[in-house]
């Protein structure tokens, strides 16, 4: 039996695995509650000293089951659209639901504007399409700021201040507008910004005086601040204190709410994906194991991003004495999970744990090349594994064309 596995994505296991995993059919996601609630109780402690606010980001994790879970330390959900409006309002009631969208249809509005309670808009045009519509519903209305501050190294995809962005309107294209219709500054009763991806609060610090030096004449006006996501607020050493010194100065400064809007911060370390060895190939000096799960369907942000996720018992290529490459069985060439290391060659049935798939993987998997979705499991506090939902031949098809 190997030593405990003792990193942070498998510490709701003990850092093994529970009897109970390997009745488990794979591939199979295993959301994990007690880890759950962990983050929760972070989040929620977090919510208590400051006076902040802080939202379920519904991208990054949207498996309802799991909402009550969280829902006593959130204040509610964040959107990036109507279905997700939806879900947040129906699944964590009582809940602010706030929703941001690069561009709005003008054939949904109405029906958003039932679910919504904050909503935030991309560019003053959408501000002022949609905007008064918005006011006259009684929502609060925001507007995306793009401070024009990157702190983000070798993630460019994820990164919203990268220059020729979408995301966001900066100062300039916000006095251009306000100068052509001077009403739309009297729309507003908020500012957001989203401008970090898995960063501590160094980041926000710089972030958040980038955001005084352009829009401070502005957030005295507001009612409150949104700061986003890509906060890894509870991510073991991730520095709380730098954090709230920022939400202090915000509500100091401009004497406003401020909201965060974590989506992987609420789920971090949640979850697991389980699956099993199917076959082990040499070719030259590379052993290759073949699962029956795949990066590119199953968990594609380890393709997207790229990265590589950590695994239960094995180390980086090279630090153990067996080092295989983990695969997937579709025909993408690149359907590559990533090179690990282990204390003996992975053989075919051997069950194999990734960590940390909670996050973006079933609100983001896919069915190529007839791929069936694994099913969703849980695993509550004592341990006690339950089915929430299994996908079959059918969800592939219907999702295709007309049911027959």
């Amino acid at each position: 039996m190997p030593a405990p596995d003792t990193r942070a994505p498998f510490a709701a296991l003990g850092g093994t695995v529970p009897p109970e995993l390997a009745a488990l059919p794979t591939p199979c996601y295993l959301l994990d509650e007690g880890a759950l609630a962990r983050n929760g109780r972070i989040l929620g402690a977090l919510a208590q000293r400051t006076g902040c606010k802080v939202l379920l980001a519904q991208k990054a994790f949207s498996n309802y089951d799991l909402y009550p879970v969280l829902a006593p330390y959130l204040a509610g959900t964040e959107a990036s659209g109507l279905y997700e409006a939806r879900l947040g309002a129906e699944e964590m009631p009582g809940g602010e639901v706030h929703v941001f969208c690069a561009a709005y249809r003008a054939d949904e509005m109405e029906e958003l504007l039932r679910w919504a309670d904050h909503i935030v808009f991309n560019s003053p045009a959408q501000l002022a399409a949609f905007g008064p519509a918005a006011r006259a519903a009684g929502k609060s209305v925001g507007l995306r700021i793009n401070p024009e501050c990157s702190t983000q190294e070798g993630h460019a995809i994820y990164d919203p201040c990268a220059p020729g962005s979408r995301l966001g309107t900066t100062r300039a294209q916000w006095h251009a507008a306000v100068a052509a219709d001077p009403g739309l500054a009297g729309l507003l009763d908020g500012l957001h910004f989203h401008t970090l991806c898995e960063q501590d609060a160094d980041a926000l610090a710089v972030t958040l005086d980038a955001v005084a030096e352009k829009f401070g004449d502005l957030l005295p006006k507001m009612q409150w601040l949104n700061m986003g996501g890509g906060h890894h607020i509870t991510r073991p050493g991730y520095d709380l204190a730098t954090l709230e010194r920022c939400i202090a100065r915000a509500q100091r400064d401009w004497g406003v709410t401020v909201y965060l809007e974590p989506g992987e911060a609420c789920a971090l370390n949640a979850g697991y994906l389980l699956t099993r060895v199917l076959d082990v190939v040499q070719n030259g000096d590379t052993t290759v194991a073949i699962l029956d799960a795949s990066a590119a369907c199953h968990m594609p942000d380890v393709i997207e991003m790229p990265y590589r996720p950590p695994l239960l018992y094995a180390a980086d290529a090279g630090e153990k004495p067996c080092t295989v490459r983990l695969a997937g069985p579709t025909c993408l060439a690149g359907d590559v999970i990533g090179d690990y290391s282990f204390d003996a060659p992975p053989r075919p049935g051997d069950l194999l744990v990734f960590g940390d798939m909670a996050i973006y993987t079933t609100c983001k998997n896919n069915t190529f090349n007839g791929m069936p979705l694994p099913a969703i499991w849980a695993r509550d506090a004592a341990g006690a594994c339950r089915c929430l939902r299994s996908f079959g031949y059918g969800d592939f098809k219907t999702r295709l064309g007309s049911p027959r």
